[in-house]
């Protein structure tokens, strides 16, 4: 099957600048998920066939959440119009398959741990006094403080930050939901600009990235990648907690996740959030805020259902 995945490969190269990176190694990820699977079952995975994605919800599907599926069968059907196939003919076989999928999996997706107002500031303080816990404290913060993504963290440069006031503001000049580059604006506490200040001293000014790559107690001239960002998430919460989360519990989600859950429980309402976070999607939004332990009735001086003394 080594053909298919080079071809695959080539035609997805096709799709270069006009995808992000992430975008296109989940698609040929997926794509290659499936072509292992056919390859392991007999079936030919090119053009798609109902019966082969049927088989394939059916047997490969009970090992994956419905969001999973449903994205990879999104992707089949790109590569499958890039390798020249057209649209498969899905009748009622299909449907049904993937409904049958759909009510026996739990609805509820498993969702990384929001770092919270208080986790995070005992993350930072966890953080040693060297170069790499200066970076990383200021990292922790300004991730928490712009609702910044993995990739947006990694992309961020010094010129996108200065101070204003006791706080800082920034740009997001790119991300998930900005694939043409529109930009959105974030600020940073009083904290962040403190740690963001500590950082750019320590740093050589040279090295245009906001966090930098190290090596051997020394800065190197390339951003820090999106698998370290999510690494020091998840050892700064080993530090305060002193366990290992598991995988899911914690990734480079988190700061995004609690800074989200925090505004909501600050008060402010979903349209000040959403512009935080960069959200254009409200049913995303809110999958963020689902688990934010908000209690409406703890500020109500009074309780409308109780009754009268």
């Amino acid at each position: 099957m080594s053909h298919i995945h080079n071809k695959i490969l080539s035609r997805l190269s096709t799709l270069d600048g006009a995808y992000s990176p992430e975008t296109l190694r989940s698609y040929y990820s997926d794509a290659r998920q499936f072509v292992d699977w056919c390859s392991a079952d007999g079936r030919a995975p090119f053009p798609l066939a109902e019966d082969t994605l049927v088989a394939y919800v059916t047997q490969a599907g009970d090992a994956q959440a419905y969001a999973t599926l449903r994205r990879r069968l999104s992707a089949l059907r790109r590569v499958n119009a890039l390798l020249g196939h057209g649209a498969p003919q899905l009748g009622e076989a299909y449907r049904v398959a993937i409904r049958r999928h759909r009510r026996s999996r739990p609805a509820a997706s498993r969702q990384a741990r929001g770092v919270n107002r208080a986790l995070l500031l005992r993350a930072i303080a966890a953080q040693p006094d060297t170069l790499t816990g200066t970076r990383n404290r200021a990292l922790l913060s300004l991730g928490y403080d712009f609702l910044a993504r993995r990739s947006e963290l990694t992309a961020l440069r010094i010129s996108d930050v200065t101070f204003e006031g006791t706080g800082l503001r920034g740009v997001i000049r790119r991300g998930k939901a900005d694939p043409y580059g529109r930009g959105r604006l974030v600020y940073g506490s009083k904290r962040s600009a403190a740690l963001w200040r500590r950082w750019l001293r320590a740093k050589p000014p040279e090295i245009p990235w906001a966090f930098c790559a190290l090596g051997h107690g020394r800065c190197i001239d390339r951003p820090i990648c999106g698998r370290t960002v999510g690494d020091i998430i998840k050892r700064a919460i080993v530090k305060t907690r002193g366990a290992r989360p598991r995988d899911w519990e914690i990734s480079g989600h988190s700061l995004r996740v609690g800074a989200a859950q925090d505004l909501l429980s600050d008060g402010h309402d979903l349209a000040a959030i959403m512009r935080a976070g960069g959200w254009s999607s409200v049913g995303v939004a809110m999958n963020y805020l689902r688990l934010a332990e908000h209690n409406i009735w703890e500020r109500s001086a009074d309780d409308p259902l109780r009754p009268p003394n």
